[in-house]
Formats: structure tokens, sequence, C-alpha cells
């Protein structure tokens, strides 16, 4: 199995050069399939509003949900670091606000560090978290909580501007104490300066390869959706298409009187 990762551990393996490799995870089961694959990152993201809940953003998910879910998949872990999403409004009213809740995703679900959105804005509730012993992931890019004001998923840092100020926002998001940060979808170029220019690591969601690490939604590689097919996805494999044949067989095989059969029953 390993040695447990930890936040210093990911410090290490970027410098050495070696990738992280990290996904999403929400239950127990997937969790401790990923972990004894040798996945070094389990990102208990929001996006399980998205993909358990079937919402159209991470808005609505709450800190209790988020509590629940990290619960569950600490719980199938051995090896892999967890990292929690602090969910929209449990951050951003004020520092003190944000430092209880992410205390409770530590103490009450288990995590291993917290994850938020944003730069500038945030700084003070990272760098109160960090000297208090919460580690801090940060996340940069496209950030799905701020998707109203963004009025798109579309790539972020295209411009001169915006570039300086995500380029900014890494290198003091890494002075107030951050061990980690996300880029999604900025230029492959913009997440190699980055990732140059901060000593700790970058995990990349559609920001090319020179990031320090990658990280997927976990349904999304795996092919268990037909409608979501974003660029930066590479589907592993087509469960979608796997569940829905074997699904499908077993309706069959009951509607046939075919399941269960002798070997199947109790005599």
């Amino acid at each position: 199995m390993g040695k447990r990762v930890t936040t210093r551990r990911l410090v290490e393996l970027k410098r050495k050069g070696t990738p992280i490799a990290c996904l999403t995870a929400y239950d127990a089961l997937t969790a401790h399939l990923f972990d004894a694959a040798g996945i070094d990152v389990l990102l208990v993201g929001d996006s399980v509003g998205n993909v358990v809940q079937g919402h159209d953003t991470t808005l609505p998910v709450t800190l209790e949900q988020m509590i629940y879910h990290t619960q569950a998949v600490v719980r199938g872990v051995q090896r892999a670091l967890v990292v929690t999403d602090m969910p929209f409004m449990t951050y951003q009213v004020s520092p003190r606000d944000a430092f209880m809740n992410a205390g409770r995703l530590m103490k009450e679900a288990g995590a291993g560090a917290v994850k938020l959105e944003g730069g500038r804005r945030v700084l003070e509730a990272v760098r109160l978290m960090t000297e208090n012993g919460i580690p801090v992931m940060g996340h940069l890019g496209l950030t799905p909580q701020s998707i109203h004001q963004f009025g798109s998923y579309k790539e972020r840092g295209t411009s001169e501007e915006e570039a300086q100020q995500i380029k900014d926002d890494a290198i003091a998001l890494e002075q107030a104490g951050a061990f980690a940060i996300v880029l999604e979808k900025i230029p492959s170029d913009l997440a190699s300066a980055i990732t140059a220019s901060v000593s700790i690591p970058t995990i990349g969601i559609g920001a090319g390869a020179d990031c320090d690490g990658q990280i997927l939604v976990w349904t999304d590689m795996m092919g268990m959706s037909t409608e979501f097919r974003p660029r930066f996805v590479r589907r592993y494999a087509e469960l979608h298409d796997v569940i829905t044949r074997g699904v499908q067989t077993y309706i069959d095989d009951v509607r046939n009187h075919t399941f269960p059969n002798a070997d199947e029953s109790y005599p």
C-alpha cells in the first residue's frame, strides 16, 4: 500500500518531479477502489452537487452534506490524502467563519485538508487556517462557485490582465500558507508559468501537462455520462455503456425467468 500521503509528501513529489495523481470521490466504495489502485489525493468535491445530487451547479451543496460525504470517503481510504471542498458561503462571509467551518471538516469529517476557491479575497481566511493547523489547498482559474459571476464555464486567464491576476493570486496563496493550488481551465502556458513560480504543487484540470499533478472528476474520466465531454477529459472507460448493458441483461433475465436459476436458489 505504501506510506500515507501527506501535504509534505506532495511538496516532496513536486521537488522530485514526480507527477501527482488525483481524483474526486464521494463514497467509501469508490474511495477504497481508487486508494487501492494507488491514487495520491482524493478530493471530496462539491461537484457532488452535480454528480450525485443532480444540481446544475455546485452552489446548493451544504456543509453538512460535505461532512457526510467526507466521512464516507475517509472510511474507504488507507493511503491517499483526503481533501474536502468548502462549499459556497462557508468561507466567504468572514475569516473566522471560514476557520470554524474548516475545523468541522477536519474534526467531524476526518479530512486531511480543505480546499477553497479564490485568490486575494480569501487570503486572510487561508492565513488564519494554516496558522492554526488546517492545511489549505487553493483553487484558481475557473472557479465553479462563481459561475453566476462569470456567466459561463469558459476558459479563464485568456487576457493579459486576468492571467497576471491569477499568477499573482497563486503566489499570494503560497505566501498565505496554502500547500497546493488547483488550476482549472486556464491556458497551458499560464499554468506552466505559475507552476515554475511557486514552490508548492499545482494540480491541473484543463490546464495542460506542465502542472505538478492532474485531477479529474471520476465519473467524467470513467465515462459515466454521455452528455458532458469537455476537451480536457480523457475517458479511460465507458462505464455508462457497461452498466446500461448489464442492467438491460438483468431485466431480460428476470422477465424471461432465467434469473435466478437453480444454483442461485436455496433448496
